[in-house]
Formats: structure tokens, C-alpha cells, sequence
């Protein structure tokens, strides 16, 4: 695939018609505190209540949470998106790619779900996969209570957690039908991504050397970083999806986006990409650099396009 430098570059695949929306009874959740930020309140609330799988200790960073945000107009088209910040999987960038995006989602009538999932070197793969996913099931089995529909609800991820929003698009089920937690009966498909400067592949030459490292330890098993460059991993069950990125990102190769763009194409998935030439990594909403500040108009247009957003009043 040719990319050419200059203005903004923009792909997109064809698109099928609408899914419907669906709901589903809830039950109340555990808060452990409550925040403020752009969005308004947020409630924080524990991904599992008695110790979460693999957890090595019980202190803060052993504690997956999602922070809760609701819109105050109306959320019309009943969608949750689930906000996995970036950070090279050993910190979070939650101000400006979790509480921000929350924030700018809520504005748009749409609930935003900030995760804070477990991270490097304390914790590898498969922990951050099982926190996304359980994030997802458990918007959808509180469906419900959030105003969302089970079946509009996707993830947002940037750099790394693009990476995880990205593993979690390519490495999902439908659920236990047989758990004893309700939460578990629920599937961990996304059904749509956005991705803001992914890291896709762990496999060189675009790989970003210090998010593989975090996220598998050292010396990880071929086969385990083929199975997670989730560019090899795309099919026709992957969700749409939405990639942002810059062509002269110095800390994730564009082409990381590139990739996953082309393998959606051949996969048949509906996919838009929009690509500006200059641009540092980890631009957030970029309100403040005129060259960037338009891709989140970009971003509501798809949303509103595939129904996950209301139209513009």
C-alpha cells in the first residue's frame, strides 16, 4: 500500500446497515470511589469484588476498575464506549486519553467507561486482555442501568491501549452461558473500535519495543507475539473501526495503523482511516494544534454514520 505525504489521508471501507439495540436487566455495582473531570462524576467501580484472576497483591495497581461516566442529554443511540488509556502498558495517561475522551464522549450524548487495567512489569499477558474484557462484559451486563444497548458497545483505545482495544477486537468469546456471575455469561466482542496512534504488531521492524516488553516480559514466546501483532488476527468478526494516526509519529510507526487498515480491508470489515502528516505521538484530542485539532470531528461523523452517535441538533 502507497502512503503519500502531505495533506491529511483518508480510507474508508464500505459500511453494512445498522445493528438494533437491546437491553438488559442490571444489578447494583460496587463503587470504590468517586472522581471528577471533564465528564462530570464518575463513579469508580471494582472489575471483580473479591480480588480480581491473577491478582498479586492488594493494593491500588492490583485493582482493575472502570470510572463511569453518563451523559446528561440523552443518549440516544444508546451507546457505551469503554476507554482504555495508552501508556506503553507500565503507566496511564488518564487524564488526557481517558477522563478527556470521557468527557468530549459524554458532550456528545454518548456514556464513556474509563478503564484503569493492570499493568507492567507486575503484571503481563493474558491479565490486561482478561481486564478489557471484563470491562466490556460488564458495561453490557449493566446495560441497563447505564442507558446503553448491549450490542453498542465499543472501545476506544490510544498507543498501548489501542494495542489492548485492538487484542480485544481480535481475541474475544460469547461468553459463559453457564457462569455463576452474570457478568461472565456476557460476550467480550467489541462492536466497534476506535484507535487513536495504535500499537498494533509486537513483531519488528514497527513494533514499539517497550510496550511488547511490558505486556510479555522478556524473551516472550514467538508464538504468543504472532498471536498478539493483531494485524495477523483480523477476520470477518473483527468490529469496525475508526484508526487516527500521524505519519511522522517518532514513537509508533504509522505503518502499525497501516497494517491493521489493510487487514480489515481484505477481512471485509467496515473500517475508515484517517492519517495527517505531522503530529507527535500521543496528541490526545488535540484542541490546541491546528494541524490535528479536526480529527474528533472526524471521529463523531463515523460514530453518527453507524449509528453509535446521535445526529448533530
Amino acid at each position: 500500500m502507497r502512503i503519500y505525504l502531505g495533506i491529511v489521508l483518508s480510507f474508508a471501507a464500505v459500511a453494512p446497515g445498522q445493528p438494533q439495540a437491546a437491553q438488559a436487566p442490571a444489578a447494583a455495582l460496587p463503587s470504590t470511589d468517586s472522581r471528577v473531570s471533564q465528564g462530570g462524576a464518575g463513579k469508580t467501580i471494582l472489575l471483580w469484588t473479591v480480588g480480581a484472576p491473577g491478582a498479586q497483591g492488594d493494593e491500588d495497581i492490583d485493582k482493575p476498575t472502570l470510572t463511569v461516566f453518563l451523559p446528561v442529554a440523552p443518549n440516544a443511540a444508546k451507546t457505551g464506549v469503554v476507554v482504555a488509556p495508552g501508556g506503553g502498558y507500565q503507566h496511564l495517561a488518564m487524564e488526557k486519553e481517558g477522563y478527556a475522551f470521557a468527557g468530549w464522549l459524554n458532550e456528545r450524548g454518548v456514556a464513556a467507561f474509563v478503564l484503569k487495567y493492570r499493568l507492567g512489569p507486575k503484571y503481563h499477558h493474558p491479565i490486561e486482555l482478561g481486564d478489557a474484557q471484563r470491562a466490556i462484559r460488564m458495561v453490557r451486563a449493566h446495560a441497563a442501568e447505564y442507558g446503553v444497548a448491549e450490542d453498542h458497545v465499543g472501545m476506544w483505545g490510544s498507543s498501548a491501549g489501542g494495542h489492548l482495544a485492538a487484542t480485544a477486537g481480535t481475541h474475544f468469546d460469547a461468553g459463559n452461558p453457564d457462569a455463576a456471575d452474570p457478568v461472565e455469561r456476557k460476550g467480550s466482542r467489541p462492536d466497534f473500535l476506535i484507535l487513536s496512534y495504535p500499537v498494533i504488531t509486537l513483531e519488528e521492524p514497527w513494533a514499539h519495543g517497550g510496550s511488547g516488553e511490558f505486556l510479555l516480559g522478556e524473551n516472550p514466546d514467538p508464538a504468543i507475539v504472532e498471536n498478539l501483532s493483531n494485524e495477523t488476527q483480523v477476520t470477518k468478526e473483527t468490529p469496525p473501526t475508526f484508526l487516527f494516526a500521524t505519519t511522522d509519529d517518532k514513537t509508533v510507526p504509522v505503518l502499525n495503523s497501516v497494517m491493521f487498515y489493510e487487514s480489515l480491508v481484505k477481512a471485509e470489515v467496515p473500517a475508515e482511516m484517517h492519517l495527517f502528516q505531522h503530529g507527535a505521538h500521543g496528541a490526545g484530542l488535540a484542541a490546541a494544534n491546528p494541524q490535528l485539532s479536526g480529527w474528533p470531528d472526524l471521529l463523531i461523523k463515523w460514530m453518527r454514520e453507524r449509528g453509535y452517535a446521535s445526529p448533530a441538533p
